[in-house]
C-alpha cells in the first residue's frame, strides 16, 4: 500500500487507486462528470495546493532563488491547519490503502507535487514511484 505522485490527466497504473487532486481549480474544459473518466481526479483537495497568490507567484518564477522562495512559502502553508491534519491523514492512509495525489504540470520539478511528496516522506508515508 501506498501514495503515488502522479501527472493529472495522465494515464492510471495498476493499483494506483483513488487519484486525489491537489490542485486549486479544476480542469479547464473539462465537465466534472468526466474528472474522473478521463484520468484528472476522483476526490479534489484544494486544501494541500499551494494558495491562489502563491500560485501566481510559482507561474512567474524563473530563478532558482525563485523557486526557493516559492517552496519555503509553500511549505509554511502546508504546516498550517487544516493542510497539517489532511497530511497527517494521507501519510496514515499510505499504511493501508493504495492512492495516488497530484497535480497538472508537466514538470514535477517545478511543481507544488514534488514538494508535497518530500512532506508526505518526511512525515512517513510509504510512496511508491
Amino acid at each position: 500500500m501506498a501514495i503515488r505522485v502522479v501527472r493529472l490527466g495522465t494515464s492510471r497504473q495498476p493499483l494506483e487507486g483513488l487519484r486525489v487532486g491537489t490542485v486549486r481549480r479544476p480542469p479547464r474544459g473539462v465537465p466534472k462528470h468526466r474528472f474522473a473518466s478521463e484520468n484528472y481526479y476522483d476526490v479534489w483537495l484544494p486544501e494541500l495546493a499551494p494558495s491562489a497568490g502563491l500560485v501566481t507567484f510559482a507561474k512567474r518564477a524563473v530563478t532558482d532563488a525563485d523557486w526557493r522562495t516559492f517552496k519555503r512559502r509553500y511549505l509554511a502553508e502546508l504546516a498550517k491547519p487544516p493542510a497539517s491534519r489532511l497530511l497527517d491523514l494521507l501519510v496514515a492512509l499510505s499504511q493501508t490503502a493504495n492512492f495516488s495525489v497530484g497535480c497538472y504540470c508537466e514538470d514535477e520539478s517545478r511543481c507544488h507535487r514534488s514538494i508535497l511528496r518530500e512532506v508526505l516522506e518526511q512525515k512517513g508515508a510509504k510512496l511508491t514511484r
